[in-house]
């Protein structure tokens, strides 16, 4: 599944919100925002009943027991797509559903939730014998809290004998996108309703009865009933149409061939008055692209169309198994939340992350458009051919895809080369969440993963993100051709089946040992201890012995490990590294300590380790090695790989917070960046910077900051302007275009003049004639510039603008009306947010306006002064996500801290979770002092030093 930008598939693109910016994105993030914040708040959520609860019966427990094995469904859904009289849009529905008896039992357990039974003689169901008689029914009943009809029989189900179980149904089709739910969009003027399914990942119990885990495959036969004029699509190819009339309604019944053998959460359906394109005939599988008709006619599938078949071809040499269906629907779904659904034959997108050229053509759709459907269609093997056996090894999914999927994009554009920029810029982001002591493992224990609310929470970064990077790291000391093979027999043997890690090694360790690659040890044990315990080492280096050391990274020194790991946060870790530029041979740390003499240098010499970021680790080096990396930085950075100098910096940095290294080595090293022209360091020491702009920008040392960043980016904005002959053109490479948006970014924000005039005439351009000619990658920062740098006329034009919901600018427009540094508007904008009418999602412009210098201290005015409409409007998440992550960041003084501590007593009796909200912004806050204490001296010296700033 793709992850609104875990994007859902963990297409994390450090761009698509700039790129997107859509309504629906904003939406699909607003959605996740309690989830995401609930990520960090401990290892794995609760679920203690409010009560001391013990289960007793079967039906107390979340897994389903080992007696009933299903074989095939027939299921029938009528969904209606106009309201009836309580206005509410419903479907009915009947499944029939086969199993058979592998363990004697007078109990039936199916998952079901949130649909009304027609009662059949009394009963919720009625049970057939396919062997001979079946016992009667004794009772049935609803159990709401593990989600199951209960199905009791009066004597044993047979041992191998079949059986059929039928029941009647109806449910709502909400907005909530679970289980059968509806969409609606606009098209000439007149609103359309879609009827649409999610069954990832136990929601499949919410359109019909089923045995909703992932082991338990069956094969699926489909009959959709719906209205003339529209289409019914489903996983398999259509079997047949046929007219009828119910209840006076002309209606059509469409039916689809039976499925694959596959899991619940796989299973898809939709109705909707859409357009397609199509691949040509006579292709061995028919490939269409599904979008309203305005936008087919557009042509704005035709991209996706496009790279689909490539893609898809590219995957079956890769994976050396066919497709195994006879079509692949790719289909839009307006509002979709989730990113994208790999459902087997139809995979369901938001919007834009389908269509390409939502206002023009431009690389940034195109690549998130890409990087979607090649993370979609690698599940198709990987997750929907093979699939885990429990949700607790999701990353197997999950991880899976994210990595291959760059390897489909790669082949899909190769010119752009995503894969070597996208993944090391993802692991590093990742690394981050990684290092809390809140993080996970990526497989956990399966009693850790019981409740749909404990499965949801594995949808994280860290399975998308941190799975794709441990696999890159194995097909690097494996080798690529022996980690393909591997997975080629891997998918082979369990093709139709479910799977545990431990096959995976397995055939892995085959191919391992038939090429003859000498590892230090078993695949399985290597793998284990990156795969088993969560985080991940700190590989330190002293160049002066050679004393090679790892232990446990954490981003806190505050952090208290109370999640024990069998293996004691040790790793069996492939190093790679060179001295003076050459490349040396590959050494492997497998115990805390060693000493690798070869490491050991000369006075001359110097050594970065972890080539590539191949590997999943942060390094650190004795002081002289770090003097020798920033004199080479500053002589001939390009002698060091561009990976290792983003690295090199975002380890500085990361390693400076902890007081592991001076806090001025990391400033140092971002020395050379007047040289640089890279996309990837100057990602990084932004990422890294901005935090110091944010912290600072109240403080006298902002002077000598901004003097000093100005010398460093001018030379970059002065560089591009010559590679766009003067902004008229766009960079030909595409890590180049990144780097655009960085540095007029930068530029801007530090007010180097040349941008700010640059950004202001593009605007007034645009205001005076009406055609908006800004490159769609640069809006949104040359509208916050532009903004930042007028009045009141440039804001009131954004906020036109912003009204009349141009969908695919709302993001860029609502970032914009928070840029500006007129005092009275921005407080205009901050009461506009207490009417939800005027703006949607507060958060977001709260959160942008915390990194706004002007508008933060009158934002945390607001949010004192405001707090009971905050609750009221934006319920208890929003409120946690406004005092964390935007209203208390870059408070730093102890007056603040003790105004948070009052608001804290007077919120006391309103928070929906304790304390915990606010201890988490007192912490914040403390941190912020620290360092402030901590630095600012040190800071303020070095940066007067290289400055003319007094």
């Amino acid at each position: 599944m793709g992850n609104g930008f875990h994007v859902r598939k963990g297409v994390a693109l450090a761009s698509l919100v700039a790129a997107l910016a859509a309504i629906v994105v904003i939406i699909a993030l607003s959605v996740r925002i309690a989830q995401e914040k609930s990520r960090n708040a401990g290892t794995l959520p609760s679920t203690a009943e409010p009560t001391a609860f013990i289960p007793k019966e079967p039906w107390d427990h979340y897994r389903l027991p080992d007696t009933i094995t299903p074989i095939s469904y027939n299921v029938t859904f009528w969904p209606r797509l106009e309201p009836d009289d309580n206005d509410l849009y419903l479907f009915t529905g009947n499944c029939t559903v086969v199993f058979k008896c592998t363990r004697e039992t007078d109990l039936i357990l199916i998952h079901s939730i949130e649909l009304n039974f027609t009662l059949l003689d009394g009963f919720h169901a009625r049970l057939t014998g396919l062997n001979g008689p079946a016992p009667s029914l004794k009772k049935t009943w609803l159990e709401d809290r593990t989600e199951y009809l209960v199905v009791q029989l009066d004597g044993p189900l047979q041992v191998n004998s079949s059986y059929e179980l039928f029941t009647e149904f109806a449910g709502e089709l909400s907005l909530i996108q679970q289980g059968f739910y509806r969409s609606v969009y606009t098209e000439d003027g007149v609103e359309k309703v879609i009827a649409a399914t999610q069954m990832q990942p136990t929601h499949a119990r919410k359109a019909f009865p089923c045995f909703d885990e992932p082991a338990l495959k069956a094969v699926f036969h489909v009959t959709l009933i719906h209205p003339q004029n529209t289409t019914a699509l489903s996983n398999s190819i259509t079997s047949g149409h046929v007219n009828i009339t119910v209840d006076g309604q002309d209606l059509i019944r469409t039916s689809f061939g039976p499925t694959v053998i596959m899991s619940t959460y796989l299973l898809a359906f939709v109705v909707c008055d859409y357009g397609h394109i199509r691949t040509e005939p006579g292709r061995s599988v028919l490939i269409r692209v599904w979008a309203s008709k305005t936008a087919i006619d557009k042509g704005k599938g035709n991209y996706a169309l496009e790279k689909a078949p490539p893609i898809l071809a590219f995957y079956e040499k890769y994976y050396n198994i066919s497709y195994p269906l006879e079509k692949s629907d790719q289909i839009a779904i307006p509002g979709f939340g989730h990113g994208a659904m790999e459902n087997w034959g139809l995979i369901t997108y938001t919007e834009p992350a389908l269509l390409q050229g939502l206002h023009e053509s431009f690389y940034e759709e195109k690549e998130v458009v890409v990087a979607m459907v090649s993370h979609e269609l690698a599940h198709m093997w990987f997750g929907n051919l093979v699939t885990l056996r429990w949700w607790n090894d999701l990353w197997l999914n999950e991880g899976f895809a994210s990595y291959v999927s760059n390897l489909g994009s790669d082949h899909a554009e190769p010119t752009w080369e995503l894969n070597d920029f996208i993944a090391p810029e993802e692991i590093l982001h990742v690394m981050d969440e990684d290092a809390s002591c809140f993080s996970h493992p990526l497989s956990v224990k399966e009693e850790e993963a019981r409740t749909p609310h404990e499965i949801e929470f594995l949808f994280d970064s860290i399975t998308y993100k941190k799975g794709a990077a441990v696999l890159r790291m194995l097909s690097h000391f494996v080798t690529e051709a022996v980690l393909t093979k591997g997975l080629q027999t891997y998918l082979k043997e369990f093709q139709y089946k479910n799977t545990v890690p431990k096959d995976l090694w397995k055939h892995l360790q085959m191919a391992v040992d038939e090429a003859g690659i000498s590892l230090p040890r078993p695949v399985e044990e290597i793998m284990n201890r990156w795969v088993l315990q969560m985080g991940f080492p700190l590989i330190t280096i002293d160049t002066r012995t050679g004393n090679v050391t790892q232990k446990h990274y954490l981003s806190s020194l505050e952090c208290v490990m109370d999640t024990p790991s069998e293996f004691n946060y040790s790793w069996f870790v492939p190093i790679t590294w060179m001295k003076n530029g050459k490349e040396e041979p590959k050494y492997w740390l497998l115990t805390k300590e060693d000493t690798n003499t070869d490491m050991a240098l000369g006075s001359s010499d110097w050594l970065v380790a972890n080539i590539n970021l191949t590997s999943f680790f942060r390094v650190n080096y004795d002081a002289e090695n770090w003097e020798r990396i920033i004199s080479k930085l500053n002589s001939r950075h390009q002698d060091i790989p561009l990976i290792n100098r983003a690295q090199i910096i975002d380890d500085a940095f990361n390693l400076a917070d902890l007081g592991m290294v001076n806090m001025t080595l990391a400033l140092r090293i971002t020395s050379y960046l007047d040289k640089e022209v890279e996309y990837m360091p100057w990602g990084r020491a932004d990422f890294h910077l901005k935090n110091f702009i944010d912290i600072l920008h109240s403080r006298g040392i902002y002077g000598p900051l901004q003097a000093y960043l100005r010398n460093k980016v001018t030379p970059l904005f002065q560089h591009f302007r010559e590679l766009t002959l003067n902004w008229t053109k766009s960079p030909a490479r595409h890590s180049d275009m990144y780097n655009q948006m960085t540095v007029i970014k930068l530029a801007c924000k530090l007010e180097v003049n040349d941008c700010t005039q640059l950004t202001t005439t593009w605007f007034r351009e645009w205001m005076n004639n009406s055609t908006n000619k800004i490159r769609p990658s640069l809006k949104k920062e040359v509208y916050c510039s532009a903004v930042a740098a007028g009045g009141v006329e440039e804001w009131d034009f954004i906020w036109s603008m912003y009204k009349k919901n141009i969908t695919s600018e709302v993001g860029d427009l609502f970032y914009a009306l928070s840029c500006t540094r007129q005092p009275w508007l921005i407080n205009r904008y901050l009461q506009h947010c207490l009417d939800q009418d005027k703006v949607y999602g507060i958060h977001h412009a709260l959160i942008w306006m915390s990194h706004n210098p002007v508008g933060q201290p009158l934002l945390w005015d607001f949010v004192r002064a405001n707090w009971r409409s905050l609750i009221e409007n934006d319920r208890c998440y929003f409120l946690k996500d406004i005092l964390i992550s935007a209203a208390t960041d870059s408070l730093s003084t102890e007056f603040q801290y003790k105004q948070l501590l009052q608001l804290k007593e007077e919120l006391k009796e309103h928070l929906c979770s304790g304390d915990e909200t606010f201890e988490e912004a007192l912490k914040t806050v403390e941190a912020n002092m620290k360092w402030i204490e901590r630095y600012k001296k040190e800071v303020h010296d070095w940066l007067i030093s290289e400055t003319s700033e007094k």
